[in-house]
């Protein structure tokens, strides 16, 4: 962490223009709060954390939430777990995905690996998701019922999901390049009446036929389930029995009403990534969803009618959700089928610069790979119109911001965040008014209450890691579990370690500043001689090393009392092994400390990921110290199964993890 001074900082001539100021400027007119600087972030983030129904009631209002009913109160039970907000409160999210936007504006772009680009405009969009909206009341879809997508990145699915709010139905999908089985231990957990499926998608350079994976996703789930097919990725209809067209659903007669339901109906059904067990289904209500996406986006990355909003995302990830929900806003938004670094490094880069994006989402495997491969995309591309890079997914290293203010823009705000599928949003965040210290995350994010614990659940002094704890409910979290009737598995998941307070899992660092550290997931903490260290600090070390590609930091608890940490990585090209696992201990041992320095370096020729690219270091952790892999993680959530198996044989030929 940095004792210097930011390195970037908010323009003083256009802050005040911000929705943000604007939000905290109301909140002072019209009584609600009682600011002495609208223009000062800590400030605000301390009201809206102490006072939660009052500023959770104050962004329904200020975005003037559409109440077909409207509740008594906020929050009537401010506890955790079960707290109660908006009681006897009606809406609909899809009422408000699509009021806002021009007409004639594009709602969606989808742009594909070989350059093709769909769009469909906001009239569009409401035509479309009351049609579909009206084929599912047709079919007998309640509200309640599931639908469940099988899908790549498509206008189609925005549309379905859109459809599916509109009747008060229950949104789930995985993305098609799940395998079935993948898939069905997901969706299949729903029970679904309707499967909506695509026939192909783009990877690699070429396009991947899924036609008979449908078929075999319809087989597997347990009841029989309507199948409406879309030709996706230019692969024609070909799945066989007891299926209807996209076509057909768009020819039905259009039944757009909003079924108004409560606060809490479930919207949608997001799956952990099954690399700790079976897929735990999240459920999210309507009005949670609403208020946290009116925040992130609204508030957080100033999202309006005018901005193209871009989030390199896959529908297996809660980003795809977040990124929908940049129509609340009436913004453009932009999906992505294929491989972000197809058919060059610069893709997603070119993407921005195309369609004028002006806000980016990306991960910091992404921009790593871009600084890897050499690029300049703010020389190389018109990249004038973005004005907010938005990283999440992992921990963002502090070679990254200097890498994108040398090489895209110094004027171009680079926001860090981290949230999580578990609240469908953010904890920790930038805003418009915040400054920019590298390796560093700007701040706690608007209406969280959150603390950095010690193991006895009491704070720990800034600047020392703990547990990040939430202490005060928040309306975006799971209204439940799926499958969980009596609340035991929501209480483990987050509320068993305190008791009464969330705890997030990961390791943390709140600074006397305000801003945060992510050092990793807590559960994945290497422990040397009773100090833990975070294996963010060591990807941070060696991050700006050309020749290292990825890398993986596991420390394992041998049976014997003893440890053992290894780093396993996978060079770019061709090095001498000693010679590169000489430097990467000597960077270790001076960026960060001797007891950094990992037991072992180990080459492979690649790591297994989460299917939303995150790196498995838990479920490694746990098979190096003897635990069956099947056991410990569904090979269905894993992006290429090969390299775990590679990764377990190059450990166990060490002789040293006591594995199976």
């Amino acid at each position: 962490m940095s004792d210097l001074d930011p390195a970037w900082r908010p323009d003083p001539r256009t802050v005040g223009d911000t929705r943000i100021v604007r939000f905290a400027a109301w909140l002072c007119d019209t009584g609600r709060a009682t600011l002495t600087d609208v223009t000062d972030y800590r400030e605000l983030q301390a009201w809206s954390a102490t006072h939660p129904g009052e500023f959770w009631e104050a962004v329904a209002e200020f975005f003037e939430v559409a109440w077909s009913v409207r509740p008594r109160v906020a929050l009537a039970e401010r506890r955790m777990p079960g707290a109660v907000w908006f009681p006897e409160g009606r809406l609909n999210v899809a009422e408000h995905l699509l009021r806002g936007g021009r007409d004639d504006a594009d709602a969606v772009v989808l742009v594909t690996e070989s350059g093709e680009r769909s769009t469909i405009t906001f009239r569009e969009l409401r035509e479309q998701a009351a049609t579909v909206a009206g084929r599912l009341r047709a079919l007998g879809v309640r509200p309640g019922d599931r639908v469940a997508a099988y899908l790549p990145n498509a206008i189609e699915g925005v549309v379905a999901f859109v459809a599916t709010a509109l009747v008060g139905a229950v949104w789930a999908q995985a993305g098609l390049d799940y395998a079935p089985e993948a898939a069905a231990e997901r969706l299949g957990q729903l029970a679904p009446s309707v499967l909506v499926a695509g026939t192909g998608y783009h990877f690699g350079g070429r396009v991947h036929d899924r036609r008979a994976e449908v078929a075999r996703l319809r087989d597997l789930l347990p009841d029989p389930v309507h199948t409406i097919v879309v030709e996706t990725a230019g692969v024609a209809s070909g799945v066989p029995g007891g299926s209807s067209t996209w076509a057909q659903a768009l020819a039905a007669p259009p039944d757009g009403r909003p079924e108004q339901v409560p606060f809490d109906h479930p919207l949608w059904v997001l799956f952990t990534s099954g690399t700790t067990g079976r897929p735990k289904g999240i459920v999210h209500g309507h009005g949670g969803a609403l208020l946290e996406q009116l925040v992130s986006p609204g508030l957080h990355m100033d999202l309006h009618e005018d901005d193209v909003f871009f989030w390199f995302t896959t529908p297996n990830w809660m980003m795809w959700n977040a990124q929908v929900c940049g129509l609340l806003h009436g913004a453009t938004i932009v999906l992505y089928d294929g491989r972000p670094t197809t058919p060059a490094p610069d893709a997603l880069w070119r993407v921005v610069a195309d369609l004028g994006v002006t806000v980016f989402g990306t991960s910091p495997g992404y921009v790593e790979a871009s600084h890897r491969a050499g690029l300049e995309p703010g020389r190389d591309l018109d990249l004038s119109c973005v004005r907010l890079i938005g990283v999440t997914g992992s921990v963002l290293p502090a070679s990254a911001n200097a890498w994108v203010r040398e090489h895209v823009d110094d004027r171009v705000q680079l926001g860090s965040m981290s949230g999580g599928t578990d609240v469908v949003g953010i904890f920790v965040g930038s805003a418009p008014t915040t400054p920019v210290y590298d390796g560093e995350i700007s701040g706690v994010a608007l209406g969280v209450a959150l603390e950095v614990w010690g193991p006895d659940g009491t704070p720990v002094p800034p600047g020392e890691p703990g547990e990040m704890v939430v202490t005060e409910p928040m309306p975006s979290m799971p209204v439940c579990l799926w499958d969980d009737p009596d609340g035991a598995l929501l209480r483990e998941t987050y509320y068993a370690t305190f008791p009464g307070a969330w705890r997030q899992g990961d390791l943390t660092v709140l600074t006397e500043r305000g801003t945060v550290v992510i050092l990793g997931r807590s559960d994945a903490t290497i422990n040397r001689s009773g100090v833990r260290l975070g294996s963010a600090e060591i990807y941070a070390a060696i991050s700006d090393l050309a020749e290292v590609e990825d890398a993986l930091a596991v420390g394992v608890e041998r049976p014997d009392g003893g440890y053992w940490f290894p780093l396993f990585v996978v060079p770019a090209g061709e090095h001498a092994a000693a010679d590169l696992a000489a430097r990467i201990r000597q960077l270790i041992r001076v960026r960060t400390s001797p007891r950094h320095v990992p037991d072992d370096v180990i080459f492979v020729r690649r790591l297994p990921h989460t299917r939303t690219g995150k790196r498995l270091e838990v479920p490694v952790k746990r098979i190096l110290q003897g635990e069956q892999p099947d056991r410990v993680l569904a090979l269905g959530a894993v992006d290429d199964p090969g390299a775990l198996d590679d990764l377990v044989d190059h450990a166990l030929s060490t002789g040293r993890s006591h594995g199976p």
